[in-house]
């Protein structure tokens, strides 16, 4: 298996940057939407181990990536739970049965990984089998702030005012519904690693919706529960895990302490200063604006180039991916001159560091 991710997770040295791309099986690739078509809708689409993996495998066999990552969706969890996910063309994924009332919430339980949301684990199982060593696959869940903002709104948001409404009047069912979530989560990402995911991702999509002092509160400390308890070893292997809150530069320092191995930047952050804030104790993911892939071929070398030379020169620590999904309207010519550019600078970068590091050992023993 290349291990260019991993390793980079893991802050160890690499002969190039690793990338992967967040929603690398989209609607951007004309092989997905053919097999979605075939499929006959996105939920069939996702609930299907078949077609699930196959669409996973589309993006590794156009692009030099270094990671897969599970096709599915973060709310297959609130659907386990009985709230009818449903998705509604050009209006994104709707839940019929909405958290409102407080007999909503005592509803409300964890979900049994293997039965209700079985159809998850038999596709990373089917595709750990598929990719037979060739790249590490990421596992993945919602954090327990966005699942929550999802389940009480019925759906996406501007502003989350209703979600927001019951955190602030009524905390302590805010605090039921996240705690379910947390355990949800953890059973499922678990469950994701023993199927055969090499690493775990949190998506909080939706933190960097809230205040400080209710980020500190309802979204982070929920994130770092479920990190203390996600499996850490697995067939001899460290399985590490990434968290992503968009929107969330304010707090980089506090989401590097949760425990997990990276932490996931949007395109607001300076990677160069989120280095030297945390990238002693993190591995750094980002963050190229995915809109950059929809200019042009210069654009988007000029860009990714930019941003590598942002976080410096060195071998460590930096994997690089855009700073939220892919947009379905990018060419994906592309997404292949980002790939390639990355690895080439990374390479570039790494033989220009190792040559300075052998300088300067050359003057030390001069010196001496």
């Amino acid at each position: 298996m290349r291990q260019r991710f991993l390793k980079a997770l893991m802050s160890q040295p690499t002969d190039t940057t690793p990338i992967w791309i967040m929603r690398q099986a989209g609607r951007y690739l004309p092989e997905y939407n053919a097999t979605r078509k075939k499929a006959g809708s996105f939920l069939n689409l996702m609930k299907s181990p078949e077609y699930a993996c196959e669409v996973t495998l589309q993006p590794l066999d156009r692009y030099d990536l270094d990671a897969s990552i599970l096709f599915s969706d973060i709310l297959t969890i609130p659907d386990a739970m009985g709230l009818g996910l449903h998705f509604i063309e050009g209006e994104g994924p709707k839940l019929a049965n909405p958290i409102r009332t407080e007999q909503d919430v005592d509803r409300l339980y964890v979900p049994d990984v293997g039965t209700e949301l079985k159809y998850v684990t038999d596709t990373m199982s089917l595709l750990s089998h598929s990719l037979r060593d060739r790249v590490p696959v990421i596992g993945f869940a919602g954090s327990p702030w966005t699942l929550a903002s999802y389940m009480i709104e019925g759906g996406g948001s501007e502003d989350y005012a209703t979600a927001k409404k019951m955190m602030y009047t009524r905390p302590d069912l805010m605090h039921r519904i996240l705690s379910i979530n947390a355990d949800s989560v953890v059973q499922y990402l678990n469950a994701q690693i023993l199927a055969g995911a090499n690493a775990v991702m949190i998506f909080d999509s939706w933190g960097g919706h809230l205040s400080h002092d209710a980020y500190q509160t309802f979204s982070l400390p929920y994130m770092q529960q479920i990190v203390s308890k996600l499996i850490k070893q697995h067939n001899g292997a460290q399985i590490p895990s990434i968290i992503f809150t968009k929107g969330g530069g304010l707090w980089l320092e506090q989401m590097a302490n949760v425990g997990s191995q990276a932490i996931g930047l949007d395109w607001t952050v300076n990677l160069g200063r989120a280095r030297q804030l945390v990238g002693h104790k993190v591995c750094l993911q980002g963050n190229m604006d995915p809109v950059i892939l929809r200019t042009s071929e210069q654009a988007v070398a000029k860009e990714a180039t930019r941003i590598l030379e942002e976080f410096g020169e060195g071998d460590t620590g930096h994997v690089f991916n855009l700073g939220h999904g892919i947009n379905q309207f990018t060419p994906p010519e592309h997404v292949e001159v980002l790939v390639e550019t990355v690895h080439n600078v990374g390479r570039l970068q790494r033989a220009k560091a190792e040559k300075q590091l052998t300088l300067d050992l050359n003057d030390t023993i001069i010196d001496w």
